[in-house]
């Protein structure tokens, strides 16, 4: 302990120690504008690396280290994520800890050597997340996948970061219980705090932020810390539970989460409808959140996307390929039939040209088929190697929804390029889904550029349910200003004064080269 504190007074951080002693209103700001940011300065000199590989061998074990050229690539990148791996972004080595105590002690040994560190779970974020863009190591929790202790009278379970949340679900329904955010298949509960995501039964429960009680999160010198108890609500001190959640690794290491769960709805229904344009579906998704309908959730897919699940075959039955709205409807069997009927009264008036809800569990599994297999349809689109997807989302207030998909919508058709519109309108949260060649990838940046631009213009957001990563990280600026930016930084160096937690991720911690950032 008497050497790290040595080490760390003498190296001093990434911003304090090189600060000047003529200078002290650096130090003492309450924001860290990039213009004042010291690069960080780690170590990943080879012999550095191999000392550490004894410490890290002693800790988990050399059959939970690997260096295969698989398995780094497996967790630098992967084919559906926007941000296109580069060469360098993998990292020496993949750890799996099997345990809160083994990923504090590896993060010891990373603080005293510098060494960076990315965190892995699902794999399954888009944005550049796990890329490791300063190599070092990667921890990989896939040894931490039990869940732990329910606690069924209180709604509450405690889980480890690699059980992914359809496991969970598995096991919540022998009990009649549920946890509803629902992302893309695959996805874990250490990634979906990292990112704070949602999926479609945001818009009736919320987001992963609301369903977290409490975390255990290993700090960047190894510290262990708990964010609260497990009550339903508390008043003690800061906030740090949601501090963590869509810090996307940066601020910590997340390695256990209390969730909180709830009964499943007595009776589900979906129903179905096709729109001559996208624009009246987003009229009528407009309507019916106007009305305040208890909807479970509602889903646009455009006429392109309807397109690709008829070609890729995957579901049961064949779909009007035109801009469909999915609804999921829950509560007692007395409500959701009323609920339907008011929908679909709204849906017509809003000009839906067909409306089909499901009579029995079976027909509602068979309708809402489609809306899972949106993302792996455009995929399938592709016809060579050099074919790329890019998945990007916005959100905007409900009331520029119908503006901001139509105007995305002519734009991807101007583009040239095959693009699908998908999302979980109910709370104005919508993605498109590019394909791309190595040629086109420019063309697809542009779209990309414009559709966030416009949503940010609107008063949205970015990016309403992937995260920022690397691919979203300046238009943060454009977002909630530069002032707001510098404060994450500074909340960056005091949480992880060496940067060696997921660096570059969300804000920058060194200038951009000439012509990295696009214009606004």
């Amino acid at each position: 302990m008497a050497r790290d504190s040595l080490v760390l007074a003498a190296g001093g951080g990434w911003y304090y120690g090189t600060q000047t002693a003529s200078d002290p209103t650096r130090v003492a700001s309450s924001t860290l504008p990039l213009s004042h940011a010291i690069p960080p300065q780690h170590d990943t000199a080879p012999k550095t690396l191999e000392a550490a590989w004894a410490d890290f061998k002693a800790i988990v074990g050399e059959e939970n280290i690997s260096t295969t050229e698989a398995d780094l690539k497996q967790h630098s990148g992967s084919e559906w994520s926007s941000y296109p791996t580069l060469p360098g972004d993998v990292p020496f080595a993949i750890l799996s800890p099997g345990s809160t105590e083994e990923v504090s002690r590896v993060m010891k040994v990373c603080h005293r050597r510098r060494i960076p560190v990315t965190a892995y779970s699902g794999g399954t974020s888009l944005e550049g997340h796990f890329a490791a863009t300063r190599g070092g190591i990667c921890i990989d929790f896939s040894r931490m996948d039990k869940i732990l202790t329910l606690h069924k009278d209180d709604l509450d379970v405690v889980v480890q970061p690699a059980v992914g949340w359809e496991t969970l679900n598995e096991e919540l329904a022998e009990h009649n219980l549920f946890f509803p955010p629902d992302p893309g298949p695959g996805a874990m509960i250490g990634g979906m705090i990292g990112t704070g995501c949602s999926g479609t039964n945001a818009y009736r429960y919320g987001t992963m932020k609301d369903w977290v009680l409490s975390l255990t999160v290993v700090l960047a010198d190894g510290t262990i810390i708990k964010t609260k108890q497990r009550p339903r609500k508390s008043s003690a001190g800061y906030d740090l539970t949601r501090t963590f959640i869509g810090s996307e690794g940066t601020l910590g290491l997340v390695t256990e989460a209390t969730l909180k769960v709830t009964p499943k709805p007595q009776n589900t229904s979906v129903a179905v409808c096709t729109f001559p344009s996208i624009r009246k579906a987003a009229d009528c998704v407009f309507r019916v959140v106007g009305e305040g309908v208890p909807i479970a959730a509602i889903e646009i897919l455009d006429d392109v996307q309807m397109r690709c699940i008829n070609e890729v075959g995957s579901t049961s039955r064949t779909w009007k390929e035109a801009p469909t709205l999915f609804f999921k409807f829950s509560g007692t069997p007395t409500s959701v039939k009323e609920h339907i009927s008011i929908v679909q009264k709204l849906a017509k008036s809003s000009g839906s040209q067909t409306f089909e809800f499901a009579r029995n569990k079976e027909e509602g599994d068979e309708l809402w088929s489609a809306r899972k297999e949106a993302l792996w349809s455009v995929m399938a689109q592709r016809k060579s190697d050099s074919d790329h997807v890019w998945t990007t989302d916005v959100a905007v207030p409900i009331s520029r929804l119908p503006d901001i998909i139509e105007e995305t919508k002519d734009d991807i058709g101007k583009s040239g390029l095959t693009g699908a519109i998908v999302g979980h309108v109910g709370d104005g949260n919508f993605h498109t889904i590019l394909l791309y060649n190595d040629k086109e990838h420019d063309i697809a940046d542009a779209l990309v550029h414009r559709m966030v631009k416009r949503a940010i213009e609107m008063e949205g957001t970015a990016t309403g349910e992937h995260g920022v990563g690397l691919v979203k990280r300046d238009y943060l600026p454009h977002e909630i200003g530069e002032g707001a930016v510098d404060l994450m930084r500074k909340m960056k160096q005091s949480f992880d004064p060496l940067c060696l937690l997921n660096c570059d991720k969300i804000v920058r911690v060194q200038r951009p080269k000439p012509g990295e950032v696009q214009e606004w």
